[in-house]
């Protein structure tokens, strides 16, 4: 093994954390450099190895190039613990700073792979997931767009990390829910919007990567497990940055039943309580209705005081109030966040915004409904994510149309002063369209050919949200 060994014992993992610490501020031009002068190196590929390993298209070869550089141990594909007999593994994962100044994970830790034969014969304490993911250290890299050369970057935070007792208890919860659904023969309808903090990543060279599964004839995507990228930027400001505090917890001390049986049972205890009731119970003036009051009353049955909920922030759940109106219908339609024309137009499905925000985020509804003298009361709460064949059918198909219509250049005609455009509406779709989410008519975005136009979004139709609703919320 060579020389390392003189600067940190490979049994023990404080003394690998007390070593990598030395990595913090320096870029990984830096390490390169250090390793020539010491002439330890370590490595499979002598020639042009900054050139290859600079590559921005290369995975993992910042973790490849700590390993054999710093640590001077040749990468392997073993499936033990890159520290084997310490148990630790080593991550090398980037992080951002978002123009609001805050934080943030820039991608999900991808663990290892998922066998899709052997996990279901695994349980959680010994899997080979948990091997890989029980002691992690962890090596964090400022990404920075206008770094063209990744050698560039610059590491800025290097700590071992263990999930809390609480969070395995979840985490353990993803993990069999993953394996559930390959043993029902579901392998192909993975989604990371399954679970809450362990997801099942997509890990494919090609979009048409396939893999046979045990309990199905039908082809799945090659899958990895991986910590959520909301989860990675939670451990990132609350482990790794030194003090810093930014959620707050919903559940106190331990819990026996699930997370999100808790939280059903906390929403529950208010059942048809009155919005009104609800704002004097939590001191909320209801005249001045706050935006997002039903939401913000989800919150406080929670015990939360603001709008941040630990668990809610580590598991990318989304709180969306649903009122139903007395005939059992909803007149609202769900909104998302506004897409750029130009960026949307040169994403592909599979890895578009819109597609990926469905399939990673978890949503909480929290249900109101209109009594016969139109007062709203809550009804009660579900946890949500967007089936796959909905997603992949339907939705897909409008985003496809809605990428074509700016493409081809969109189509924008004016009857009785009021713009009306080409993209998907509606009457087209069971589950899906378009539609303006602008403040006014000059809130707009610039489209391909350079025209302004208001700014729109995704919206999920109305009558869809309620066919996804618990037949229980519907009937009273």
């Amino acid at each position: 093994m060579g020389s390392y060994l003189k600067e940190y014992d490979e049994t023990d993992p404080i003394s690998i954390e007390t070593y990598a610490k030395k990595l913090i501020g320096k870029t990984f031009a830096d390490v390169c450099r250090e390793d020539d002068i010491t002439k330890s190196t370590v490595v499979r590929e002598a020639s042009n190895y900054e050139v290859k390993h600079a590559n921005k298209k290369r995975k993992g070869g910042l973790g490849e190039l700590i390993e054999e550089r710093f640590f001077h141990y040749q990468t392997n594909n073993d499936a033990r613990p890159d520290f084997d007999k310490a148990g630790v593994e080593l991550k090398v994962t980037p992080y951002k700073q978002n123009t609001n100044g805050k934080f943030v994970a820039k991608e999900r830790l991808i663990l290892t792979m998922i066998d899709y034969f052997s996990v279901v014969n695994e349980k959680f304490e010994d899997s080979h997931m948990w091997q890989k993911s029980s002691l992690i250290l962890l090596i964090y890299y400022l990404y920075q767009k206008e770094i063209e050369d990744r050698l560039d970057y610059r590491i800025g935070y290097v700590k071992l990390f263990t999930p809390t007792e609480q969070d395995i208890k979840i985490i353990k919860h993803d993990f069999e829910s993953i394996v559930e659904k390959i043993k029902a023969g579901k392998a192909h309808e993975l989604s990371e919007g399954d679970t809450l903090y362990l997801g099942a990543a997509p890990k494919a060279a090609t979009s048409k990567d396939r893999r046979k599964q045990p309990f199905s004839d039908e082809l799945a995507k090659p899958r990895a497990f991986a910590f959520k990228n909301s989860y990675m930027t939670y451990v990132l400001n609350n482990y790794i940055i030194p003090g810093k505090n930014t959620y707050e917890p919903i559940i106190k001390g331990d819990a026996e039943e699930s997370f999100e049986d808790y939280v059903v049972r906390k929403i529950d205890a208010y059942y048809d309580w009155t919005v009104m009731d609800l704002c004097n119970e939590f001191h909320i003036e209801y005249q001045k209705k706050p935006k997002s009051l039903e939401a913000m009353l989800a919150y406080r049955m929670l015990g939360i005081k603001g709008n941040h909920a630990e668990k809610f922030e580590k598991a990318n759940v989304v709180v969306k109030a649903i009122r139903i109106e007395k005939n059992n219908k909803i007149k609202e339609n769900m909104s998302f966040p506004t897409f750029k024309f130009k960026e949307l137009v040169e994403e592909e499905w599979n890895d578009s915004t819109f597609g990926n925000y469905l399939r990673e985020t978890r949503f909480l509804f929290v249900i109101y409904k209109y009594d016969q003298g139109r007062e709203l009361r809550l009804k009660g709460c579900q946890f949500w994510n967007i089936p796959y064949d909905d997603l992949e059918g339907n939705v897909r198909l409008v985003w496809e149309k809605t990428q074509r219509v700016i493409r081809e250049g969109l189509q924008i005609e004016k009857k009785n002063g009021k713009n009306y455009n080409n993209f998907p509406k509606l009457s087209e779709n069971p589950v899906c369209h378009v539609r303006p989410h602008a403040r006014n008519s000059k809130d707009t975005y610039e489209l391909p050919d350079g025209r302004k136009y208001p700014k729109q979004c995704f919206w999920l139709n109305n009558s869809y949200i309620l066919s996804q609703l618990d037949k229980k919320f519907i009937g009273d």
